[in-house]
């Protein structure tokens, strides 16, 4: 096999590999080994026929697409190795030659990882964020407390107001006739919560149990079903029960339910300081997030857009796997959303290049101060893993090759610059 690099513009190059004709032929023999089975030559049992005799009825090339899916990821993966160019990319493969008795030629075009030019990237200034926790939020924290603790009581004798629990039963039709989805029975519905579209809601306040009313509604242009998008509707609805929250007095007996407080003002002093805990935990993030902002703004890099391809495809199975561990398969949350798959992908572009940005600035700190992170430092992490995935720490050392090493390596160097950038920083 052989390899030339091209570099190409905004950090992308092409790769020209090729493979000798024995290389290809071997590759063409694998092909016909899987696929004689399934091909049925007059005169032999299936399975049994020659390659020649396959060659000769169906032409030489019958086994050459087979033939180059099976030596395209095995070459590709050698000129990787052979090559000094970091590969950010999936390649785009392109097959240039493909003939009996000569070289197999492919190119595959990647993005390679692109140089990073720091500007300022010590002393960045930041706005001060304030920590104080004021009389607002301890009444918020409260307020959101007593109704996490709320009782639920049925009224019989009002009609629907605003911010009502009520239980209805709803039939809809667009032009007349009924449509699929639009038809339930005992369904919860909390007024003013905007989880039924258009003024649905709104039009049930005044209702009184046992009453039917005609709502009518139009669906959104951009609604999920297709065939209701932009049209009228109309949906019968009986609303068959009224509840409310009750809150709980706020008094010592309140806080002696909610917490391990004696008091109601020493519950607040409790509450004030987890308040402010959070608060300067959400500070301490904003604040590096500005720095490490404000250093990608003083930085020039050139990102090719295969990578942030391959960043968002990273973000868009990790969100499908998160999402599965819940029971929602990404047709479902497609269907909740009103999203299709190009709009999904095309939502994540903008935190896919933010990601890629700050790693590569970071990494450009990290050369630049000559960050390393020590053999104890790796040791730890790797006790942290050990404990995480409850395996013996030989266990998880034995699985960690060269490679899984010195990424780890990388990740904690990536760290100490970003207490590095952050520490050095000037708040305003």
């Amino acid at each position: 096999m052989s390899l030339q690099v091209e570099k190409l513009e905004k950090n992308m190059a092409k790769f020209t590999i090729e493979v000798s004709p024995e290389e290809f032929d071997v590759a063409v023999e694998k092909a016909y080994q899987k696929n004689k089975n399934k091909m049925n030559i007059q005169g032999f049992r299936k399975g049994k026929a020659p390659r020649k005799m396959i060659e000769k009825m169906y032409g030489k090339e019958i086994f050459f697409e087979e033939a180059a899916n099976i030596i395209i990821p095995e070459a590709y993966t050698k000129a990787l190795e052979e090559c000094e160019e970091d590969v950010v990319s999936q390649p785009s493969i392109d097959v240039t030659q493909i003939e009996a008795g000569k070289p197999f030629i492919f190119t595959a075009e990647v993005a390679l990882k692109p140089e990073v030019e720091l500007g300022t990237y010590k002393g960045v200034e930041i706005e001060k964020l304030d920590t104080e926790v004021t009389d607002a939020d301890l009444e918020a924290e409260i307020d959101k407390v007593r109704e996490q603790n709320a009782r639920t009581i049925t009224v019989e004798d009002r009609p629907v107001q605003d911010k009502d629990m009520t239980v209805i039963d709803f039939e809809g039709f667009v032009d007349g006739e009924t449509f699929e989805g639009g038809k339930a029975e005992d369904y919860s519905l909390t007024i003013g919560s905007h989880s039924f579209i258009d003024t649905f809601e709104e039009q049930l306040i005044g209702k009184n149990i046992g009453e039917e009313v005609e709502v009518n509604v139009t669906f959104p242009e951009e609604y999920h079903a297709r065939e209701l998008a932009g049209k009228p509707a109309m949906f019968k609805v009986t609303v068959k029960e009224i509840k409310v929250k009750e809150l709980p007095e706020l008094d010592d007996d309140f806080a002696q339910d909610v917490s391990d407080c004696e008091t109601l003002e020493e519950y607040k002093d409790t509450l004030r300081e987890e308040i402010r805990s959070r608060k300067e935990d959400a500070a301490k993030n904003a604040k590096e997030d500005a720095v490490i902002e404000a250093i990608i703004e003083d930085a020039k890099m050139d990102i090719p857009n295969p990578m942030i391809d391959t960043q968002v495809r990273q973000m868009a199975e990790d969100f499908a796997r998160r999402i599965s561990q819940q029971g929602i398969s990404l047709d479902q949350y497609f269907q909740f959303t009103g999203m299709n798959p190009e709009s999904f992908l095309e939502q994540m572009k903008p935190q896919a290049l933010k990601r890629i940005q700050s790693r590569l600035v970071l990494e450009a700190v990290v050369a630049a101060e000559g960050i390393k992170a020590t053999e104890e430092e790796i040791e730890k992490e790797m006790s942290n893993m050990a404990e995480a995935y409850q395996m013996e720490l030989d266990k998880v050392k034995e699985l960690m090759g060269d490679a899984e090493k010195e990424q780890l390596a990388l990740d904690l160097a990536v760290q100490k610059a970003v207490t590095l950038v952050v520490d050095n920083a000037v708040e305003k």
